[in-house]
C-alpha cells in the first residue's frame, strides 16, 4: 500500500515503514506529525484519487531527526559588464520515519 502525500509544497510517493526528509515543521525529535493533505492512496488493488485531496485519509510520522541540506550554490555572471554574484543556500530538513497510512 502506498500513498502520495503533499507537505512543503512538494509530494512524494511513500510508503509504510519508509524513512523521509522533508522542509521544516514546527515539532521536536521523537513527536509525532500526522499529515493530512493526501492525494492518492493505492493498495494494489484498488487506487482512489482525491480531487483535490481525499478526505479522512492520513499517514502518521515520527520525527527522527532535525537538520539541513546540502549546500545549493547560485552564481550570477553577465559576460563583459564585470558583474559575478555568489549566493548560497541550504534548505532546513526534517527527517521522518512514516509509520502507518489510514484511509476512510
Amino acid at each position: 500500500m502506498y500513498a502520495v502525500i503533499k507537505t512543503g509544497g512538494k509530494q512524494y510517493r511513500v510508503i509504510a515503514g519508509e524513512r523521509l526528509k522533508v522542509e521544516k515543521l514546527e515539532v521536536e525529535v521523537g513527536g509525532t506529525v500526522t499529515l493530512d493533505q493526501i492525494l492518492m492512496v493505492s493498495d494494489g488493488e484498488k487506487t482512489t484519487i482525491g480531487s483535490p485531496i481525499i478526505k479522512g485519509a492520513t499517514v502518521k510520522a515520527t520525527v527522527l531527526s532535525h537538520g539541513r541540506g546540502d549546500k545549493v550554490m547560485i552564481f550570477k555572471f553577465r559576460r563583459r559588464k564585470h558583474y559575478r554574484k555568489t549566493q548560497g543556500h541550504r534548505q532546513v530538513l526534517l527527517k521522518l520515519k512514516l509509520n502507518q497510512l489510514l484511509r476512510s
